[in-house]
């Protein structure tokens, strides 16, 4: 509810970064615009649907350490609805599917020696351990993997799995990518927890972005969906201008745009040459991912890592081994993502094209599988979905202030020191509030309660 102190905001963008901005700033008493040019809210996050079955457009998973997302759950009071599993790995290699879900299963993994293996561990733990980020910056990822593991388990386990995720960019991506997405891996074990649980809601992100929805609008914030913004630029009289796609112009005090960064470029062409520099030499890395609905299962492994370089897509996320078939029509719920820079020809590669080859490569991995177990098949196309962390990356970002009076910019890219998931993106969004409103209040975040080895999962966060 707005107060005599507050301001009219506009926040450009509805996926989880602006509805977390927008959420604070009315809890802060302001009043609040959230412009979103999709039909909903939920950006990367929102839901679709799968013939019969509505569910997540990309895949996600919460973990019992994403404290920042657990505590939006709770006060949505939704966290208690939260099932959490444990679930296994896969690795596809030489040809073979490997399980790579516990010590003893990575102790006997064929394509490794012993001594492989050894250096490939230690190099995980190391990392782990690892405190200042910031100098890993400086050293490219290949080159700073290949000292700790040696060259043969970079060839074979690392290499493919950077190229899987960032292309041939790999080259040009710092050492504090790979570091970052070993910190999220050991959150659960710095925390007190002996092992990280995988949680889910029944209903899938619908239910939760429809529950954050309506609280926003609870709130007062006015939520304009299909309102593609085209324009943000000051007046001069110390308000500024977002005009829509449809020309028509509302007026804020001040304006955050959560959107990526080339698209910020576009929208104020009134900021500085350094600034559109800035916004347009980021390198971002898109995504082309397939979700699949089958009859049956393909394996019991929710993440595939495949080092193979027909495959042509990234990983196999098999999602019915974290969530219950029964959400699914009892059918197996699989996403098939390829990771691609944003001019990749698979972008404008016909549906038929892409699920062709998809589905002969599934057959060629899953001998048992045919593609009469098949029974839905769509494609989601994303251009700009994660920054690459190159090198000096965070010297490199453009700065939340920019130029422009009143005007603010920050998006995914600002997470220079952690991977791109929904509770990080959250955590970015309660930190951009603090800089917007000074003397703000830190939220309260709860921390997960640590486990006894063996001990079930807390009552508070399972459903019975």
């Amino acid at each position: 509810m707005a107060n005599e102190n507050s301001q009219r905001w506009g926040i450009v963008g509805g996926g989880v970064l602006g509805m977390t901005i927008a959420h604070r700033l009315a809890q802060a008493g302001h009043d609040v615009t959230l412009l979103e040019s999709a039909p909903h809210l939920g950006g990367l996050a929102d839901a679709w649907q799968l013939g019969d079955v509505t569910w997540d457009r990309h895949y996600h998973v919460t973990l019992l350490s994403d404290i920042y997302w657990r505590n939006v759950l709770r006060e949505l009071d939704l966290e208690q609805h939260m099932n959490w599993v444990e679930t296994k790995t896969g690795f596809y290699t030489d040809g073979q599917l490997y399980s790579m879900s516990n010590n003893v299963e990575f102790l006997k993994f064929p394509p490794l020696s012993l001594i492989d293996k050894f250096r490939l561990g230690a190099t995980i733990f190391y990392a782990s351990k690892l405190k200042d980020w910031k100098k890993l910056e400086q050293i490219p990822v290949g080159d700073w993997l290949r000292k700790l593991s040696g060259s043969r388990t970079f060839e074979k386990i690392w290499l493919p799995l950077l190229r899987a995720k960032l292309g041939e960019n790999y080259h040009k991506t710092s050492a504090a990518f790979i570091w970052a997405t070993i910190d999220r891996m050991y959150a659960a074990r710095r925390t007190g927890l002996k092992k990280e649980m995988f949680g889910y809601m029944s209903g899938g992100y619908a239910r939760i972005l429809d529950a954050f929805t309506q609280r926003l609008i609870d709130e007062g914030v006015d939520v304009r969906v299909d309102s593609a913004t085209r324009l943000v630029q000051p007046t001069g009289v110390g308000t500024v201008m977002v005009e829509s796609s449809d020309r028509s112009r509302s007026e804020f005090d001040k304006v955050v745009l959560t959107t990526p960064s080339p698209v910020i470029s576009k929208l104020c062409p009134a900021m500085t040459e350094q600034e559109h520099a800035a916004h347009n030499g980021l390198q971002y890395q898109g995504i082309v991912c397939a979700s699949a609905l089958l009859k049956r299962p393909l394996a019991d492994y929710y993440v595939t890592n495949i080092t193979e370089s027909w495959v042509p897509f990234t990983a196999v996320i098999e999602m019915s081994t974290l969530v219950d078939r029964s959400e699914f029509g009892g059918n197996s719920l699989v996403y098939l993502p390829k990771y691609v820079s944003p001019d990749d020809p698979l972008f404008e590669e016909p549906d038929e094209s892409i699920q062709k080859r998809f589905v002969a490569a599934l057959e060629r991995m899953y001998p048992q599988f045919s593609r009469d177990d098949l029974l839905e098949f769509r494609i989601s196309r994303v251009r700009h979905v994660v920054s690459l962390t190159t090198l000096n990356y965070s010297n490199e970002l453009p700065p939340m202030q920019t130029s422009l009076p009143g005007v603010f910019a920050v998006n995914s890219a600002h997470i220079s020191n952690g991977t791109l998931n929904v509770n990080e993106t959250v955590k970015l969004g309660e930190d951009t509030v603090r800089d917007l409103l000074p003397g703000s209040p830190e939220t309260s975040v709860e921390r997960p309660k640590p486990q006894l080895a063996g001990q079930a999962v807390p009552d508070e966060v399972s459903q019975q």
